[in-house]
């Protein structure tokens, strides 16, 4: 079978890049095989904003240009829900941490986003002793939902293979790269923390950051804003709320782990104090740059193969306009942003 692309790994990355194929009339398929898991356990928070040091999201309001229109129009083709937009209140924990927060909101690229007026308000069940800071323009995409529904849609036009990809069986012949079965003009690799498996990119410093989350059901907390202190409370709706995220640079594992769920219960009881019981656990293994920018490029030698990888913990923002940087490189010579162009680590 000839096709133009096959795409290694469906999680946020593979899939805003299939998106841009179908708009293009590309064929390909897709290769899956559930070793990368971070976009199924993650979040899916956008939020412009790095609260920890009050400091703009890199090209934040450009990402969101492209990203929120992008979900409303996959929603919309598989017919799902998965974008729900809340206000984010930080939690403020001194005086001094108000003030940097007033600071913030005066700078050119936050004031859209930072409102300069305290929430002064008590909601039930939230310590929140210094008050709250609402970040606008947030939400949350439901990353499990969309992938999940995205990779039964591919099932149905069979353009998906639940199947390891073997890197051996790559042979390159002139113009074309043959794969069993397949020949194709190019391969994307978007496998995320997978790639450290992968011959042809695994020199990339991509470092792996193990995020586990809890979901907890609380029927006396009944907030409809994410909550941010030095972890996250996302509502879910029915008094359920996901909690995050851990960082453990050491474990490189999915597996859910004793310590991280007791990492993640002492933070919650430092800003809720009403009973709740934990109904589930769940890792993932984001793939990190020491840059915190993506890994997109060419490979220095074979220029039929692709990476688009290292999304970070800022995935659903930035997925959609990094698919697009690549694929408008590919098939139309556009310049690949330097910043997420892997040459920098030449």
């Amino acid at each position: 079978m000839k096709l133009d692309y096959i795409i290694v790994g469906l999680g946020l990355a593979g899939l805003a890049f299939t998106e841009e194929l179908i708009a293009a009339n590309k064929t390909f398929v897709v290769f899956e095989n559930n070793f990368q898991t971070s976009s199924l356990v993650a979040g899916g928070v956008y939020n412009p904003v790095i609260l920890k040091r009050f400091t703009p999201v890199w090209n934040a309001k450009e990402q969101l240009s492209v990203a929120l229109p992008f979900y409303e129009k996959v929603a919309k083709k598989l017919v799902i829900e998965i974008d729900e937009k809340f206000v984010t209140k930080k939690v403020f924990k001194s005086i001094e941490d108000q003030n940097n927060w007033f600071t913030a909101a005066d700078k050119p690229k936050l004031k859209e986003f930072l409102d300069d007026q305290l929430d002064t308000n008590s909601y039930k069940g939230v310590i929140a002793d210094f008050h709250f800071g609402n970040v606008k323009q947030t939400g949350r995409i439901d990353t499990k939902k969309l992938i999940k529904a995205y990779r039964n849609y591919l099932k149905t036009q069979d353009l998906i293979r639940f199947e390891k990809f073997d890197y051996k069986q790559i042979t390159f012949h002139k113009k074309s790269i043959f794969y069993n079965d397949l020949e194709v003009a190019n391969i994307v690799f978007c496998e995320g923390f997978g790639i450290k498996q992968n011959p042809f990119f695994n020199h990339l410093p991509l470092n792996e950051a193990k995020g586990e989350t809890l979901t907890i059901h609380a029927p006396d907390l009944d907030i409809k804003f994410l909550l941010k202190s030095t972890l996250f409370v996302i509502p879910l709706g029915n008094h359920y709320y996901k909690v995050g995220a851990t960082f453990n640079w050491k474990d490189k594992t999915s597996l859910p782990t004793k310590e991280g769920r007791e990492e993640l219960l002492t933070k919650l009881k430092k800003i809720i104090n009403v009973s709740f019981e934990i109904v589930a656990q769940t890792g993932g293994v984001r793939p990190t740059v020491k840059d915190r920018r993506p890994l997109v490029g060419v490979h220095h030698k074979f220029s039929n193969l692709y990476i688009l990888n290292g999304l970070g913990t800022r995935g659903v923002m930035i997925a959609p306009t990094v698919a697009k940087n690549l694929f408008n490189h590919i098939a139309y010579k556009e310049k690949l942003d330097p910043e997420i162009n892997i040459n920098r680590f030449l």
